[in-house]
């Protein structure tokens, strides 16, 4: 979403499309090709975030919007937890609550079965602390995201997602298991809602240690932008086998390279 779809500010608001944007989820629309947008932010549920880019002039449903949430709460389900301490805001905590298990505040010494690290600037040392009690007492700890960075109009914003779990790490020794992107978890989040296999999907992304790594362990089509966090250069110093399969300057080529292979087609 952010870099690839549309850029605001560093708190994630004041979002505004990208050239060819708009035009592109109507180019998917009118096609009947299913898609989903995912973010790693945490900062709004999903329906908050599909809502938000309603609001832009997206044409989405509320289903249509996944972030790591939606992936954790896949986990968690499969894996029986029950109770998880949570770090971060209503974005992270209600989307937790709605799939059926029982949030955790970070106070105190509390007992969990996970630990979930997201964005969450409100973050203390008695939240530290109360995390760190969890990992002892034996919760597996989780990140949303261990990306350095996010894309914003201003250029790179530091997530908290990283530094969280480093600390945690740090004190415990932990391993971090990380729920967003670019884990195959959420790769299997978008397909499972799209009902189709992971070889079957195409990857849009702008960061060159997300989207595109997380699209080749699928075994996906990767596609990069150069509107977020990396570049033509960025994305040219990645391994060959790792490298995207196609680099486009914006979303706005993108959407003129499909329009010219359907017309092509129907030649």
């Amino acid at each position: 979403m952010d870099g690839t779809l549309v850029l605001g500010d560093r708190k994630n608001h004041g979002l505004k499309p990208l050239p060819g944007a708009l035009e592109f989820i109507h180019w998917l629309r009118a096609r009947a090709l299913p898609f989903v947008l995912y973010t790693n932010g945490t900062t709004r549920t999903p329906a908050q975030y599909a809502a938000t880019m309603r609001q832009l002039g997206f044409d989405l449903a509320p289903d249509q919007l996944l972030t790591p949430a939606s992936s954790a709460a896949d986990v968690f389900r499969r894996r029986g937890y029950r109770r998880v301490l949570v770090l971060g805001t209503d974005g992270l905590i209600d989307p937790i609550a709605a799939a059926g298990m029982e949030i955790v505040p970070p106070v105190g010494k509390p007992m969990a079965d996970a630990v979930l690290a997201g964005w969450f600037r409100e973050f203390t040392m008695d939240n530290l602390e109360a995390a760190c009690h969890a990992v002892w007492g034996g919760a597996r700890l989780y990140s949303c995201s261990q990306s350095l960075y996010f894309a914003t109009a201003d250029g790179r914003a530091i997530g908290t997602s990283r530094a969280i779990s480093a600390m945690i790490r740090d004190l415990t020794g932990a391993r971090v298991s990380i729920v967003g992107k670019p884990s195959l978890d959420a790769l299997r989040s978008a397909g499972h809602r799209l009902g189709v296999k992971l070889r079957e999907l195409a990857v849009i992304g702008d960061d060159p240690s997300l989207e595109i790594p997380m699209a080749h362990r699928g075994g996906a089509l990767a596609i990069a932008v150069n509107t977020g966090i990396g570049d033509t250069d960025a994305f040219a110093q990645l391994p060959p086998a790792k490298r995207p399969h196609i680099t486009v300057n914006g979303i706005d080529e993108l959407l003129a390279l499909c329009r010219q292979v359907t017309k092509e087609g129907r030649k």
